[in-house]
């Protein structure tokens, strides 16, 4: 089995521009060989906006990575630079390559704004290898009525694969290196033994209820690291539990990260801020820059 080695909580919260207010529980300046191939997580937990104009984050750039925006409550609209866009809505996935260069924006969208409510998301920034770092951009619109799911065996819950796969059941969006990516629902006082491969890094977020995993008992709001090696892992519920999986082979490349960078070298960073500067990740008509 996968043996704990970390619990971080979503304590500490910040607002990514006026529409996010979100924990960061996965940084790539931190512990990043144990996190691998995941840069970022930030996760906003369940928060009520009043009703009102679109908040958001206006146009800015990313480079060398993916963006996987999962949607629990409320709505996200988003458009870039090169054509992709839309609105996600409770349990849809967008997934962003940006590759060369992208500028993009996201708000909540027109509906959930006039309205107001709950809203819960989780951001996850994924490594691209270094063959695809300049690949050129590309964007998943991943509805919720097309995630293949999984009944977990003794009725022990469900899982939404929205990546990767699960007892022999494919995810649907494409990644370029093995990833899992797992939104799992379990039901009170069950357990159940999920297979992650001996070489996959994983990190599990509680989103609802508690768990035990080992001798430790895991509450809503807190990220679990493993450490290397061991395969699969055993998650028993004390009560109804919301959790996602994210497991993947560690890319074991150099990671050199400026803000919405991140690529191999220092020098590739320098050449992504010329390139932005001279024009070549596009604009987003009409839009409001945040750079």
């Amino acid at each position: 089995m996968k043996q704990i080695a970390g619990v971080r909580d979503a304590s500490r919260k910040h607002w990514v521009g006026n529409g996010f207010y979100v924990s960061t529980m996965i940084s790539y300046n931190h512990q990043h060989a144990l996190f691998d191939p995941f840069l970022l997580l930030d996760y906003n937990e369940p928060y009520h906006f009043e009703a009102g104009r679109a908040r958001g984050v206006g146009e800015h750039p990313h480079r060398g990575f993916e963006t996987v925006t999962i949607v629990y409550q409320g709505e996200v609209a988003h458009r870039d630079s090169h054509g992709g866009g839309g609105v996600i809505g409770a349990g849809d996935v967008q997934w962003m390559s940006a590759g060369s260069g992208v500028m993009h924006q996201e708000f909540h969208s027109e509906t959930f704004a006039k309205r107001g409510g709950v809203f819960e998301a989780v951001q996850l920034w994924v490594n691209l290898p270094k063959a695809h770092k300049m690949m050129p951009p590309k964007y998943q619109a991943i509805q919720a009525k097309d995630i293949p799911v999984v009944e977990l065996k003794a009725d022990s819950g469900v899982v939404r694969v929205i990546a990767g796969q699960l007892e022999g059941v494919a995810g649907v969006a494409h990644t370029f290196s093995p990833i899992n990516m797992w939104d799992v629902r379990m039901h009170a006082d069950k357990n159940y033994v999920f297979g992650v491969p001996e070489s996959h890094n994983l990190v599990i977020l509680v989103l609802e209820g508690n768990v035990c995993i080992g001798e430790r008992t895991i509450t809503a709001g807190h990220l679990v690291s493993f450490q290397e090696g061991g395969a699969d892992v055993e998650i028993r519920a004390r009560s109804v539990a919301k959790l996602l999986f994210l497991s993947g082979v560690p890319l074991k490349e150099s990671v050199v990260g400026y803000g919405p960078f991140v690529m191999n070298t220092q020098e590739e960073i320098q050449q992504a801020i010329y390139d932005l500067e001279s024009g070549q990740f596009g604009r987003i008509a009409g839009s409001e820059s945040t750079l």
